[in-house]
């Protein structure tokens, strides 16, 4: 569903780097049906703008996302029959974070206070999280009495372990940046004011010093391969890779501005210059 106007986030772009940022500060940021389509609409988007480098994924106010909104409208198209889902039902969180899983563009999650609920959620495909020092977590669905969503019981026992994320899960109770970063739910810590900053520094370093093919093709790799039974596959389409870098311009200039000692300019373009082989462009990267 394509959105003429955001209303419940924003959607800002400064040269090759777009910032997504919930934006109902009145309301800690609760999430809400519209917002879980305008943010299933914005990250596409993004992703298909060969000029946007990067994502910065963050939140207006005080908190990232304090959870649904349960005096709003989030469970307002939630099915009532069994089996809803055949009906093309997906619950909202899902539509945020399986629109990340799906980017070829990095996405650096910029968190500050509370992300609960579905604030905890839908950062789990981001591959940075950056929080503020005092900010908090919590997986608190078993204590409203439903089940984790954003696909997030996929999600984050590839992020902290298993153990960990019986914990989290089968407790709900809300844990702190400490135990978040200890356990590598996030990457560092930061000074409240400090989280954004860090988060535009490294989307500039990222979109100066690498190619966004292959940014594109290794977010995916690690996502896509990592599940699987053996390393066998990962290694045959390794080898397909591999072998076709030879007669590869982004490759060429990679080599070139190392042995030259100068800033890489690469031309590869995520939109045009993806391999057709590459087995998830085959279902349409849904998958």
């Amino acid at each position: 569903m394509a959105i003429d106007e955001y209303q419940q986030i924003t959607y800002d772009v400064t040269g090759p780097v777009a910032t997504i940022a919930l934006n109902r500060p009145e309301r800690r940021n609760g999430y809400t049906v519209r917002m879980a389509d305008e943010l299933a609409d914005a990250f596409p988007r993004a992703d298909a703008d060969d000029g946007i480098r990067v994502v910065v994924f963050t939140g207006h106010g005080s908190d990232f996302c304090v959870g649904a909104d349960l005096g709003g409208e989030t469970f307002a198209d939630r099915p009532t029959q069994v089996g809803a889902p055949a009906d093309g039902y997906r619950e909202p969180a899902g539509r945020a974070s399986l629109a990340i899983f799906a980017m070829n563009k990095p996405v650096i999650a910029a968190i500050r206070g509370a992300a609960v609920g579905a604030g905890s959620t839908i950062i789990l495909p981001a591959d940075y999280r950056f929080a503020a020092k005092d900010s908090r977590f919590g997986y608190v669905f078993t204590r409203r009495g439903i089940v984790p969503e954003g696909a997030s019981t996929w999600f984050l026992p590839r992020l902290v372990g298993m153990g960990t994320a019986l914990d989290w899960m089968i407790s709900g109770r809300v844990f702190g940046a400490d135990e978040a970063h200890a356990a590598g739910l996030v990457h560092r810590l930061y000074d409240a004011d400090d989280v954004l900053p860090a988060a535009y520094e490294l989307a500039g370093e990222l979109a100066s010093k690498t190619a966004p093919v292959s940014v594109a093709v290794t977010r995916q790799l690690l996502y896509r391969m990592a599940a699987l039974g053996s390393p066998f596959p990962a290694r045959d389409l390794d080898s397909q890779l591999i072998a076709g870098a030879s007669g590869n311009a982004d490759a060429i200039e990679g080599v070139m501005s190392f042995l030259q000692r100068r800033p890489p300019e690469f031309t590869g373009k995520v939109s045009t210059d993806l391999p057709d082989y590459l087995p998830w462009r085959k279902d349409g990267g849904a998958r």
